[in-house]
């Protein structure tokens, strides 16, 4: 029977370090389904997701603890599926004046909203001509088939008439 494992992973950033890990789910028979990976100020962060035989998954979350590993922090967890109820995802963009406590604020938006953050990114940008600093945001959130896509968008421009959101279903 095939395992499904999520794995976090946090470490200093080198050449090969992606290819140790593959070569580690391949050497236990595991499959690589679906991951993230980012450099973030010379860390390496990662999630990843795999399915493995069952006679291999313990030795496999062994072998992340290997030596050739030991500047990587691994957390393996069993994937629990459950049935999730009807819901639906858009994409949704935000920009506008950074400021201290916008993440708080936009993610506190969509979860009152009834949204549920499935990928969710950040960052700075210069803004064009002068300069000063936009934070902008890309997520994909679930809504139950009951939300409208209109109370998500509403709540998060009352945070500021600064916000431009753009959403796509």
């Amino acid at each position: 029977m095939q395992i499904s494992i999520v794995m976090t992973l946090l470490g200093t950033d080198r050449p090969g370090l992606v290819r140790v890990l593959a070569d580690l789910v391949a050497n236990h028979g595991g499959n690589w389904l679906d991951s993230r990976m980012a450099r973030l100020a010379g860390q390496f962060a990662g999630i990843v997701r795999i399915e493995c035989p069952e006679e291999t998954v313990e030795s496999l979350i062994e072998a992340l603890k290997s030596p050739q590993l030991s500047d990587l922090t691994v957390l393996a967890v069993r994937e629990k599926i459950k049935a999730n109820p009807a819901r639906h995802t858009v994409s949704v963009d935000v920009m506008g004046n950074d400021r201290a406590g916008i993440v708080r604020e936009l993610t506190s938006a969509i979860a009152n909203a009834g949204g549920n953050i499935e990928e969710f990114t950040t960052g700075l940008e210069s803004a064009p001509m002068s300069g000063h600093p936009m934070f902008r945001a890309h997520g994909i959130i679930s809504i139950s088939d009951t939300t409208e896509v209109a109370s998500l968008v509403a709540a998060i421009e009352s945070l500021g008439g600064d916000l431009t959101v753009d959403v796509s279903i």
